[in-house]
């Protein structure tokens, strides 16, 4: 009996992925997760920055001539299932080659600065005007007005101006961004959000629309929680290290050989928490008979949780409050999460065998699909790998044409 077919959530629809770097990049690898056909278009000779931010590197089978050192780990982190074409549309033979895949596109993602598209004839408006069901997603660091819009935004930046580092770190020490770039991932998750509910949109109505995605604006909203604390209750949340503003206790605790992260978030969390390190005469103090109690007395009681945790190991610290139902975990290096068995059981690495024998590593899509899995058809591509692929197969360019754009260093592929 043969395997069912494979559905894919996004089948036929076409992504012409103009982005570099990361958000734009992260998102067109979620839409070609599930299933889309995402053109990544890219600069001859150089490609997304991202190929030469390393090491590391994975090497080549062979070295290839501009890129003998392979792809960056950065770069195959964001490009999967994505096809490559190097074309220059600074140069009208170029950027007419774009205009006439995005006629055929259902999605178009860019990142470039504010109006730095429109003088390609690039822009929404151009392409609208031959594609009304084109959806049209743009990245940038602050949007397409307001005061900063002319200015270049970088993840880093987003993470100081929109707060994050005002709340990350201990207060001992200088504000801290995070250890990823999370707002250049999280502006790539919501604008797939938002590319999916206008291609939903131009499905009912046959009209596409134009998005406008911030990093800084994706920044402030993400600040849920710490934001709303300051909204209501006019509360400027400042560094607290690893524990949490409004929940105690929720940290990390330092025990005889290592450390454990423990997030009891309600009163019998808390109970059981005493019980294991053998303190409950906390659990039965008044002080402490409610969170907001021991929010408010958090100076008095963590000292005394944090010296009780010192007396138990690790292990024996985990195992018992995995018993009592508290959640809790330890603090692993990065090596170790791929070696936990939770994460090799729900299969979060992948390998793809490249045409030119290179195994190349992955770490999977996290949602669960029943139905239209995620599916990992392409390995990150190569600069250029399928130029010729996609202008003789889309746009229906005969070998003569090729020739000539090659010939006048438009295009580049193998």
């Amino acid at each position: 009996m043969s395997p069912p077919i494979r559905q894919h959530a996004l089948d036929g629809i076409r992504v012409l992925d103009l982005s570099r770097v990361l958000a734009g990049p992260w998102c067109g690898q979620l839409l070609g997760d599930l299933g889309a056909d995402v053109i990544k278009v890219e600069t001859p000779g150089r490609g997304d920055d991202t190929r030469s931010w390393g090491p590391p590197f994975l090497p080549p089978a062979e070295p290839q001539p501009g890129n003998p050192r392979g792809e960056s780990a950065y770069y195959l982190a964001a490009n999967r299932n994505k096809r490559s074409i190097a074309v220059d549309f600074s140069k009208p033979e170029g950027a007419a080659l774009i205009r006439r895949l995005a006629a055929k596109a259902d999605i178009v993602l860019e990142n470039f600065k504010v109006g730095g598209l429109k003088k390609y004839g690039l822009d929404y408006k151009s392409l609208s005007a031959i594609n009304p069901k084109l959806v049209y997603c743009s990245i940038t660091g602050f949007g397409q007005y307001g005061p900063y819009a002319g200015q270049g935004g970088y993840d880093f930046v987003a993470q100081g101006m929109g707060g994050l580092m005002s709340v990350t770190g201990d207060p001992s020490n200088e504000p801290q961004k995070a250890g990823i770039a999370i707002c250049d991932l999280f502006t790539g998750m919501y604008a797939s959000t938002a590319v999916l509910g206008a291609l939903r949109h131009a499905e009912r109505t046959g009209l596409g629309q134009y998005i406008d995605c911030a990093l800084l604006d994706t920044q402030v909203t993400t600040l849920a929680n710490q934001a709303l604390s300051y909204l209501v209750g006019n509360v400027v949340v400042r560094q607290i290290g690893n524990a949490h503003p409004t929940i105690v206790p929720y940290r990390t605790f330092h025990c005889k050989d290592g450390s454990i992260v423990v997030a009891a978030g309600n009163d019998r969390q808390f109970r059981d928490v005493c019980a294991v390190i053998g303190r409950e005469d906390l659990a039965a103090d008044p002080r402490f008979a409610t969170n907001p109690q021991r929010v408010q007395q958090r100076a008095v009681l963590e000292p005394e949780l944090e010296a009780a945790f010192a007396k138990v190991t690790v292990e024996a610290a985990i195992a018992s409050l995995v018993a009592h139902g508290v959640p809790v975990g330890p603090i692993n290096t990065i090596d170790k999460v791929f070696a936990d068995p939770q994460v090799k059981a729900r299969n979060m690495t992948l390998e793809f065998a490249r045409g030119d024998g290179v195994t190349v590593p992955g770490v999977a899509y996290p949602p669960q699909l029943s139905a239209t899995p995620a599916d990992y058809r392409r390995p990150p591509p190569r600069l250029g790998e399928h130029t010729f692929e996609v202008l003789r197969g889309e746009l229906e360019l005969v070998q003569d044409e090729i020739d000539a754009l090659v010939a006048a260093s438009i295009i580049e592929g193998f």
